[in-house]
């Protein structure tokens, strides 16, 4: 018997199109002329805007760019930006860049809506904002977050901690899937990206709470398309189709996660991005296989359902442990393989540090309570020496 659940994403998306064109068709079809765009300074720089711009340059369209933001971005960012959409009286936000970007577009969206009655500390946690947003649409330059397709933000507070937005209000009307845009990507880059992706679909694919028939069909589509494209596309970063399916992947893995949540791996990765700015694929990287094991008790059947799409040449006649030990090891080669770091203690991690990163995995409890096994925060501190 198939368990009750629901499914939500965005309401449309478009794979292939050129990002300029798209946004010309829709803003005259919606009769809309002023736009905020919401960046970082490293997209402009690359000129992967430039093609939006000059298209925008020649019409009637307001066109305002806000490229300030940054990885983890802090509240300050978004408050700026808000700021800055509310003086342009703006219709429509896009979200240009990787998660950081498009996860600040959603919270400028709600909170610069002229009828906006709520400020952005009030909409922390889940089920939060009860009000309308303007129109927005995300365009994914990473293949990664899943941001395009997700009705989640996360802001950094305080300097180093960070807190989650969860909400239907924030999950986009478009998202817009154009591979050129990721074929620039460094090679490190597009690797903790893509790990990130198939934690992303890990997770959903063995969420303790909201795992449902739907999410197990997209997480395990989006981990083929990336374990079958994730090493060409690192070593082949012009190589436009091994860049659209981990584009596609990431996006796949994003609806999934966004109705069956992620848990443990994100759990202990988003103290070491507040407190180190470690990346948010690498921090998932560093924790994945030490989680992976901590959860055999409880998800070896699940694992071992993943094993054959990882590990295409495995047994048939290994047991459900055997197989899952093999998806762990492979995934671990994998990172290896790809040249990211294995060891917090390479990414300025201090040992002395663990205990505190301990302590500040616990505030995490919307993801802690996914994990198929408990958390407690003497596990959370072996798993943090583990991968020391």
């Amino acid at each position: 018997m198939i368990d009750e659940f629901t499914f939500s994403t965005t309401a449309s998306f478009v794979f292939g199109k050129p990002v300029a064109d798209y946004l010309k068709d829709t803003l005259a079809r919606r009769q809309l002329s002023r736009i905020l765009i919401v960046t970082d300074s490293g997209i402009v720089k690359v000129g992967l805007l430039d093609s939006t711009l000059q298209i925008f340059n020649k019409s009637s369209v307001s066109l305002t760019v806000f490229d300030k933001v940054e990885a983890d971005p802090a509240d300050s960012t978004i408050i700026e930006a808000v700021s800055l959409a509310r003086k342009n009286n703006v219709e429509l936000i896009v979200g240009f860049g990787g998660g950081s970007s498009m996860d600040v577009a959603k919270l400028v969206a709600v909170l610069a809506h002229p009828n906006s009655h709520c400020d952005l500390s009030s909409c922390y946690g889940v089920d939060q904002i009860n009000q309308p947003r303007l129109p927005l649409i995300q365009v994914p330059t990473t293949a990664g977050t899943g941001s395009e397709v997700t009705p989640i933000s996360i802001v950094t507070t305080g300097g180093s901690t960070k807190a989650g937005v969860v909400s239907a209000v924030l999950q986009p009307d478009i998202a817009i899937l154009d591979p050129s845009l990721t074929t620039g990507l460094p090679p490190d880059i597009t690797a903790a990206t893509g790990i990130d992706a198939m934690v992303h679909a890990i997770e959903a694919f063995t969420s303790k709470v909201k795992k449902n028939i739907y999410s197990d069909m997209l997480a395990t589509k989006a981990l083929s398309l990336l374990i079958a494209n994730i090493s060409l596309a690192v070593n082949q970063g012009d190589n436009v189709e091994a860049r659209g399916n981990m584009l596609l992947g990431a996006m796949l893995a994003g609806q999934a996660f966004a109705n069956a949540p992620v848990a443990g791996v994100h759990a202990l990765a988003y103290p070491l991005g507040g407190h180190f700015h470690i990346p948010h694929g690498l921090s998932n990287a560093l924790m994945l296989p030490h989680v992976l094991r901590f959860n055999l008790s409880a998800a070896s059947d699940l694992y071992a359902q993943l094993a054959p799409i990882v590990c295409p040449n495995l047994a048939t006649d290994l047991s459900n442990k055997d197989k899952a030990l093999a998806l762990i090891e492979t995934l671990e080669k994998l990172i290896s393989d790809l040249g990211l770091q294995t060891k917090l203690r390479q990414c300025g991690v201090s040992q002395d540090s663990l205990e505190m990163l301990a302590d500040e995995s616990m505030l995490q409890q919307r993801l802690l309570i996914n994990n198929p096994v408990k958390i407690e925060r003497n596990d959370a501190l072996n798993l943090y020496r583990a991968a020391y």
